[in-house]
C-alpha cells in the first residue's frame, strides 16, 4: 500500500484534477451528486407526506439498498469482467429513465407509496453495478500514483453535493413540489453520459479483465478473509451501515415530530451533516497514511457524537452536532475505502469492492426499517443515542480483538516532561502500525 512520508504541499490537495480524464469524470459527478442528493430529499418527504409514516421512509431505504444486499457481489464480478466507462453510460442512462419516469408520476398528480418503492428497488439494482464500476474506474482514469487523492476528493464532491442539493431539494419541495428535483436528476444523469462518451480511452489506466471461471465469488470472499485489514474493516462498515448510516430515517422524524420545521428544516439538517463531511473530505487529503486504527477510531468517534445528538436541547445544539457527525463520518468512510482499494489486488478489486458496498449498502437496507422502527417505538431521541452508542461499543470490541490477535497492549510512561501512549507488543517492542 502506498504511503506518503509527509503531508503533500497545499498546491497538491486536488492534484488528481489535473488529469484531463478525471477532472471531466469529476466534474459530471458534481452535478450529478447535487441532482442525486435533491431526489433522495424529494423522495423521503414525498414517502412521509403519502404516508404520514417514519418507517415509511425506512421502506424506501429498504427498497433501494436491498439489491445491494443480494446482488451486490454479482456486481463486482461483472465489474471485473467488462469496461468500466461502457458499464457507467448504461447504468446512468437507466438512471436517467426512472428519475425521469418518477418526475412524470409527481407532476401529474399519480404517484403513490408502492410506486416510489418500485423506483427505488429498480434504482437499486442500478446501484448494483453502478457502484463497484464507479469505484474500480477511478484507478482506471488516475492511475495508481493519484488514486488516494481522487478517492478523497470523490468523497468531496459526493459530499459539496450533498450540502446543496438538499438546500436546493427543500426549497422546490416548498415552492413548486418535489417532481422538479427528479426532472433535475434526470438530466443530471444524462450529463454524466456525454462526460463518460468524451473521454479519452487512450489516456486510461484499463485494468486487466478478468477471465470467465467458476468460483469467482468465492474466491473474492476467501481474498477478504484472508487479509485482516480488509476484513475488520469491512465488518466495521457493516456495524455502522446497520445502525448509524440511517440519516434520513432520523432527520425526517426530528424535522417532523421533534422540532416541528417541515421540508425546509429536513433540507437544512441534511445541509449541515453535508456541510461537516465535506471538511471531513477535505482533511483526508491531507493524510499521510491509512491505517486500521484509524478506520476503527473514527467509527467509534462517529458513534459517540451521533449519541449525544440524541439528546440535544435544541435545534442550534443538534445542527452543530449534525456538523460533528458529517465530519467523522467522511474521515471513516475515506479511510475504510481507501484501506480496502489499496490493500487489494488490482484483478480482484472489483470483487472485493463489491463486498465493501454490499456490506455498507446493504446495511442501512436492514437498518432502515430497522432504525424507522425504533424510531416509532422509543422515539427520535432514544433511537438517536442507540444508533450512536453500538457502533461506538462494536469499535471498542473489535480494537480489543485486533490488540489480542496482534499480541499488543497499551504501554503509559509518564517520564520526560509529558506523558507518552504507546502500542507495544507483549515482548515490550513497538507495535506494528495497524
Amino acid at each position: 500500500m502506498q504511503v506518503l512520508s509527509a503531508r503533500p504541499p497545499w498546491r497538491d490537495t486536488f492534484i488528481s484534477l489535473r488529469v484531463r480524464n478525471y477532472r471531466r469524470f469529476a466534474a459530471g459527478n458534481l452535478l450529478a451528486n447535487t441532482a442525486v442528493w435533491m431526489q433522495r430529499i424529494a423522495m423521503d418527504w414525498l414517502v412521509l407526506q403519502l404516508s404520514g409514516s417514519v418507517a415509511a421512509v425506512g421502506i424506501t431505504v429498504f427498497m433501494q439498498f436491498t439489491p445491494m444486499l443480494v446482488f451486490g457481489l454479482y456486481g463486482g464480478v461483472i465489474a471485473d469482467r467488462y469496461l468500466k466507462q461502457r458499464l457507467l453510460i448504461v447504468t446512468q442512462s437507466c438512471a436517467a429513465g426512472l428519475a425521469a419516469l418518477l418526475a412524470v408520476l409527481t407532476l401529474t398528480g399519480t404517484t403513490q407509496v408502492w410506486h416510489v418503492y418500485v423506483i427505488s428497488f429498480a434504482l437499486g439494482l442500478v446501484t448494483v453495478v453502478d457502484n463497484p464500476a464507479r469505484q474500480v474506474f477511478v484507478n482506471e482514469l488516475v492511475g495508481p500514483h493519484y488514486l488516494r487523492n481522487a478517492i478523497s476528493l470523490n468523497s468531496s464532491i459526493f459530499q459539496l453535493g450533498g450540502l446543496i442539493g438538499p438546500a436546493v431539494g427543500g426549497i422546490l419541495i416548498t415552492a413548486v413540489g418535489g417532481g422538479w428535483s427528479f426532472a433535475i436528476n434526470s438530466v443530471a444523469c444524462l450529463v454524466v453520459v456525454a462526460a463518460l462518451c468524451s473521454l479519452r480511452r487512450s489516456e486510461l489506466h484499463a485494468s486487466p479483465a478478468a477471465p470467465r471461471a467458476k468460483g469467482q465469488l468465492v474466491e473474492g470472499m476467501r481474498y477478504v478473509r484472508g487479509k485482516p485489514v480488509i476484513f475488520w474493516t469491512v465488518v466495521m462498515v457493516a456495524i455502522i451501515a446497520v445502525f448509524a448510516f440511517n440519516m434520513p430515517v432520523f432527520l425526517a422524524a426530528f424535522a417532523n415530530n421533534v422540532f416541528d420545521i417541515g421540508a425546509q428544516g429536513y433540507g437544512l439538517f441534511n445541509a449541515l451533516v453535508a456541510a461537516g463531511a465535506l471538511v471531513g473530505a477535505l482533511a483526508s487529503t491531507r493524510r499521510t497514511s491509512i491505517r486500521l486504527s484509524m478506520v476503527v477510531g473514527t467509527a467509534a468517534a462517529l458513534g459517540i457524537v451521533q449519541a449525544l445528538a440524541g439528546f440535544a436541547p435544541t435545534e442550534f445544539t443538534f445542527g452543530a452536532l449534525l456538523v460533528g457527525i458529517g465530519l467523522a463520518n467522511l474521515l471513516f468512510v475515506t479511510a475504510a475505502n481507501s484501506l480496502v482499494q489499496m490493500s487489494s489486488n488490482v484483478q480482484i478489486r472489483g470483487r472485493v469492492i463489491s463486498l465493501y458496498i454490499l456490506v455498507l449498502l446493504g446495511g442501512q437496507a436492514i437498518g432502515g426499517p430497522l432504525m424507522g422502527w425504533v424510531v416509532e417505538t422509543v422515539g427520535p431521541h432514544v433511537a438517536m443515542m442507540i444508533s450512536g452508542l453500538v457502533p461506538a461499543a462494536a469499535a471498542v470490541v473489535i480494537a480489543l480483538l485486533i490488540a489480542r490477535s496482534a499480541s499488543l497492549r497499551l504501554k503509559f510512561s509518564l517520564r520526560g516532561r509529558r506523558p507518552s501512549v504507546a502500542i507495544v507488543n507483549r515482548a515490550g517492542k513497538a507495535g506494528a502500525r495497524l
